[in-house]
C-alpha cells in the first residue's frame, strides 16, 4: 500500500484508479499528531480498515509540492559511513559501527515536489540519496532478528549536508528543507527485503548514486536494533540508513531525484542564496 500525507487531518492512499482521502480515528494520546502518525499509532491491524475509512480525495496534481509523509515525527535518526564505498569516498578510517549514529532536525523534512534551499552561498552542499525507514511499534533494545517487525514502511529520503566547517554533524544536515522525504511511504508487507534494493540519485539529470541496500555496513535490521539499544524508537520515527558513493555539491537551480525499486521517485529543486555568508566561517 503506497500512503501519502494530503493535509494534517487526511492521509491519501495511492491507487490505479487515484487517491483515496482518510481521515484516522484518534489513537491514544494521540491529539494533534498528523494523520499519518495517528494512524500509525493504531497498530499494524489498522491497515486493514483504511479502505473502510476511505472516501474519494480531490486530484493530487503530481507535479504539485507534497507534504512529507510522516511530517511529524519525534525524531529522525540517521546512520553515518553505512556503505563502504562511501567511506572511501570520504577517506573515512570508521564507520556507522563505531561512530554510531546522529539525529536531524523534524523541521527539516520537506516532500517530493519541493524546494531545497541552500542557506549560504559560501559553503558547499551535497545530495546524499537514501533509503529511509518508518518506525510502526515502539522499539526499545530489540534484537536483530525482531527488529523488522518493529517497521511500518519505506520511503526514499535526500540527505542534504553542508561541507567545508567543523559544525557538529547534526547542525550540518537540521537546515530547513535538508531532509527531503517521499514521494510516499510503501508499507512494508509490499518490500519483503529492504536489503535488496536499488537505489539511483540524479541531479540535474546527471547520474551520480548507483547502488544497492545490499551493500549497507549495517542493515536495516541491524540498524533498527543499534539505534533502539540507544534511544527509544516511537512509532512514525524516521530511521535514514545512509548514502552510498556519489555525494556532490549543489547548486541553484538544480534538481534532484532519487529512485528506489518498489518506492517510487522522490524529486526536489534546488534555490540557492547568492548573498548570506556562513557566522560560523568555512574552516
Amino acid at each position: 500500500m503506497k500512503l501519502l500525507s494530503l493535509d494534517w487531518e487526511h492521509l491519501g492512499i495511492e491507487t490505479d484508479e487515484g487517491v483515496l482521502s482518510v481521515e484516522p480515528p484518534l489513537a491514544h494520546a494521540a491529539r494533534g499528531w498528523s494523520a499519518m502518525r495517528r494512524l500509525i499509532a493504531l497498530g499494524p491491524g489498522a491497515l486493514d480498515d483504511l479502505l473502510s475509512w476511505a472516501r474519494p480525495a480531490p486530484a493530487v496534481v503530481p507535479d504539485a509540492p507534497r507534504l512529507p509523509p510522516i511530517p511529524d515525527p519525534s525524531k529522525i535518526v540517521a546512520a553515518p559511513v553505512n556503505y563502504r564505498d562511501h567511506a572511501d569516498e570520504m577517506a573515512q578510517v570508521t564507520d556507522v559501527r563505531r561512530q554510531g549514529v546522529f539525529l536531524k532536525s523534524p523541521s527539516s523534512l520537506i516532500g517530493s515536489g519541493g524546494a531545497v534551499v541552500l542557506p549560504y552561498a559560501d559553503r558547499r552542499f551535497d545530495q546524499e540519496g537514501e533509503l529511509a525507514v518508518v518506525i510502526g511499534r515502539t522499539a526499545r533494545q530489540v534484537p536483530e532478528e525482531t527488529a523488522l517487525d518493529h517497521v511500518f514502511g519505506y520511503m526514499a529520503l535526500i540527505d542534504v549536508t553542508m561541507r567545508g566547517g567543523a559544525e557538529d554533524r547534526s547542525l550540518r544536515k537540521s537546515f530547513e528543507t535538508f531532509t527531503p522525504t517521499g514521494p510516499h511511504i510503501v508499507t512494508a508487507d509490499e518490500i519483503p527485503d529492504p536489503g535488496a534494493l536499488k537505489l539511483r540519485c540524479s541531479v540535474s539529470g546527471t547520474p551520480r548514486q548507483d547502488a544497492s541496500t545490499a551493500d549497507l555496513i549495517l542493515g536495516v535490521a541491524g540498524l533498527i536494533s543499534y539505534a533502539s539499544s540507544v534511544m527509544t524508537l516511537y512509532p512514525g520515527d524516521i530511521l535514514s540508513t545512509g548514502t552510498p558513493a556519489g555525494v556532490g555539491p549543489l547548486a541553484d537551480g538544480d534538481d534532484i531525484t532519487v529512485e528506489i525499486d518498489g518506492i517510487g521517485t522522490l524529486s526536489v529543486t534546488v534555490r540557492g542564496s547568492a548573498e548570506q555568508r556562513c557566522p560560523t566561517g568555512t574552516e
